[in-house]
Protein backbone atom coordinates (compact mmCIF):
# COMPACT_ATOMS: atom_id res chain seq x y z
CA UNK A 1 0.00 0.00 0.00
CA UNK A 2 2.90 2.40 0.66
CA UNK A 3 4.15 2.09 -2.93
CA UNK A 4 0.67 3.24 -4.16
CA UNK A 5 0.72 6.28 -2.01
CA UNK A 6 3.93 7.35 -2.59
CA UNK A 7 3.47 6.88 -6.37
CA UNK A 8 -0.11 8.65 -6.12
CA UNK A 9 1.85 11.67 -4.24
CA UNK A 10 4.25 11.85 -7.02
CA UNK A 11 1.47 12.13 -9.70
CA UNK A 12 -0.35 14.49 -7.34
CA UNK A 13 2.73 17.04 -7.31
CA UNK A 14 3.35 16.57 -11.08
CA UNK A 15 0.24 17.42 -11.82
CA UNK A 16 0.39 20.84 -9.16
CA UNK A 17 3.49 21.43 -11.17
CA UNK A 18 1.57 21.63 -14.62
CA UNK A 19 -0.83 23.71 -12.97
CA UNK A 20 0.56 26.04 -12.02
CA UNK A 21 3.22 25.74 -15.05
CA UNK A 22 0.09 26.68 -16.84
CA UNK A 23 -1.36 29.61 -14.32
CA UNK A 24 1.88 31.57 -14.96
CA UNK A 25 2.19 30.92 -18.28
CA UNK A 26 -1.89 32.01 -19.08
CA UNK A 27 -1.80 34.49 -15.99
CA UNK A 28 -4.47 32.68 -14.30
CA UNK A 29 -3.69 32.88 -10.78
CA UNK A 30 -6.39 31.24 -9.20
CA UNK A 31 -5.06 28.02 -11.54
CA UNK A 32 -1.39 28.91 -10.15
CA UNK A 33 -2.33 29.30 -6.63
CA UNK A 34 -4.45 25.72 -7.12
CA UNK A 35 -1.37 23.88 -8.33
CA UNK A 36 0.66 25.03 -5.39
CA UNK A 37 -1.88 23.62 -3.02
CA UNK A 38 -1.72 19.97 -4.68
CA UNK A 39 2.27 20.09 -4.89
CA UNK A 40 2.11 21.00 -0.82
CA UNK A 41 -0.61 18.84 -0.06
CA UNK A 42 1.75 15.92 -2.13
CA UNK A 43 4.65 17.24 0.02
CA UNK A 44 2.66 16.79 2.61
CA UNK A 45 1.16 13.19 2.53
CA UNK A 46 4.61 12.32 1.28
CA UNK A 47 6.23 13.20 4.15
CA UNK A 48 3.64 11.20 5.98
CA UNK A 49 4.42 8.27 4.17
CA UNK A 50 7.97 8.70 4.82
CA UNK A 51 7.68 8.66 8.46
CA UNK A 52 5.63 5.79 8.30
CA UNK A 53 8.15 3.85 6.82
CA UNK A 54 11.04 5.27 9.88
CA UNK A 55 8.30 3.41 12.55
CA UNK A 56 8.66 0.62 9.95
CA UNK A 57 11.78 -0.40 9.55
CA UNK A 58 12.50 0.96 13.36
CA UNK A 59 10.59 -2.64 14.25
Amino acid sequence: MAKENKAANKVTQAKGKAKEAVGKATGDERLRAEGERDQATADLKQSGEKLKDAFRDRR
